[in-house]
């Protein structure tokens, strides 16, 4: 059932993530500059965010077959018309139905993780969940390149239309939601919804979600391509190398991430706050380097951001850790809000920052754009590490000593309820 639902979402990331490679392509089909490009991340990744919660609360209620195959649905119509766009209109469009059936997706599967795994395997099976998932983007990287530049812009985009529709066909024909019946379930309630979020662990969650996931994911959705090909001056090869090395890395560090996690769940936060800080410190090197960076600087800085994507997966964790199961999808889809809310803001802030340095006529941005471009997030890195500082100390003094004692000890504990 695990790979079922894994399989889903693969293919969910790799239609989340076909935009990368394609930003040039994009600009060059639509005829936009940098913001109105960033606006097909931008629609995408906001309706995403926003379904979140709305999302979390059918889960709960209809169960992931459900909600994958809705899912699915919506993301290969997305996929067919963004084949046969030709303005920015329609194409934000298609990036608006590809986000809200990603939205259905992803928390679908943590769902079915909840339901067959017990609690001391969780972590790493979230892990696993998210990272394995990255094979998705891997697939968006060096093979659509290729599609793009050999078969054009329709057939790659049909070809991704065709994969998704595969997805759907094996998950309604095989996926089960728990190991036992379910009974029907009412509509989750506002209370339960407003318990989740009122739950300090909850929204420790989502600010571990919103501080470690956003550089990585900024860099590999939309950014990360531009920058190293019309910034750092690297062959297209070189940079669709780098993005898979950012998912292959992710896919290695993951499983070290959700074992540290299941055995030390007393210091989840600090592996977090560690995680922030070593991304701070590698765009720095970046940033502060005279002219272009070498190869090996930035292939350091790809590998640390590579584990951008297994710290985000934390703040699943500490959903789970602090609410019962009957409310699981609502308290997921608030934690997942959060990386996807700062994703969207710094996109926003890269496209808008790099159009005010460019000159008009310019081919792209200048290296030196770029680098201003990039250092916004350290405004989101110091508010986001703030949070997770201060709902870490406010948790510890919600759980009951007799907890806090064993997650000390490294014990796993039960979800609640």
């Amino acid at each position: 059932m695990w790979v079922i639902g894994l399989t889903a979402y693969i293919i969910a990331v790799f239609h989340r993530s076909s935009l990368g490679v394609a930003g040039v392509a994009a600009a060059d089909r639509f005829g936009v500059g940098t913001s109105l490009l960033a606006l097909l991340s931008v629609a995408q990744l906001a309706v995403y965010a926003g379904m979140q919660i709305p999302v979390g609360v059918l889960l709960d209620r209809f169960g992931s077959r459900r909600m994958l195959v809705g899912g699915g649905l919506l993301m290969v119509a997305g996929q067919l018309l963004f084949a046969y766009a030709h303005d920015i209109g329609p194409a934000v469009a298609a990036r608006v139905l590809i986000g809200v059936g990603d939205a259905m997706t992803f928390i679908s599967v943590l769902r079915i993780v909840a339901l067959w795994y017990p609690p001391r395997r969780n972590p790493l099976m979230v892990q696993l969940t998210g990272m394995v998932g990255q094979l998705g983007a891997l697939s968006s990287a060096v093979p659509l390149v290729v599609l793009l530049r050999d078969a054009g812009w329709t057939a790659t985009f049909l070809g991704a239309a065709a994969l998704g529709a595969a997805a759907i066909a094996l998950v309604a024909v095989s996926l089960r939601d728990s190991p036992v019946q379910e009974p029907t379930k009412p509509a989750v309630s506002d209370r339960a919804l407003k318990a989740s979020w009122e739950h300090p662990g909850t929204r420790l969650g989502l600010w571990t979600h919103f501080v470690s996931s956003f550089s990585g994911s900024v860099f590999a959705l939309l950014w990360g391509y531009p920058f190293l090909t019309q910034g750092e001056g690297l062959a297209p090869a070189t940079a669709a190398l780098l993005l898979s090395l950012l998912t292959v890395g992710g896919i290695v560090l993951g499983p070290v991430v959700g074992h540290f996690c299941g055995r030390l769940p007393y210091h989840r936060s600090t592996l977090v706050l560690a995680i922030v800080g070593s991304s701070a410190l590698a765009w720095a090197v970046v940033l502060l380097w005279p002219g272009r960076a070498p190869v090996a600087v930035l292939t350091v800085l790809v590998l640390v951001l590579a584990v951008n994507g297994p710290g985000s997966m934390i703040g699943f964790d500490y959903a789970r850790s602090f609410n019962p199961a009957a409310r699981i999808g609502g308290a997921t889809g608030i934690v997942n809000v959060g990386g996807f809310v700062a994703s969207i803001l710094v996109i926003i802030a890269i496209g808008v920052l790099l159009d005010a340095q460019t000159p008009a006529g310019a081919a792209h941005p200048s290296l030196p754009a770029f680098k201003w471009a990039f250092a916004v997030q350290y405004v989101l890195w110091a508010l986001g590490a703030a949070q997770v500082w201060r709902y870490r100390r406010t948790t510890r003094r919600a759980i009951p000593p007799e907890h806090l004692a064993a997650m000390r000890r490294g014990d796993a504990l039960p979800a609640v309820g």
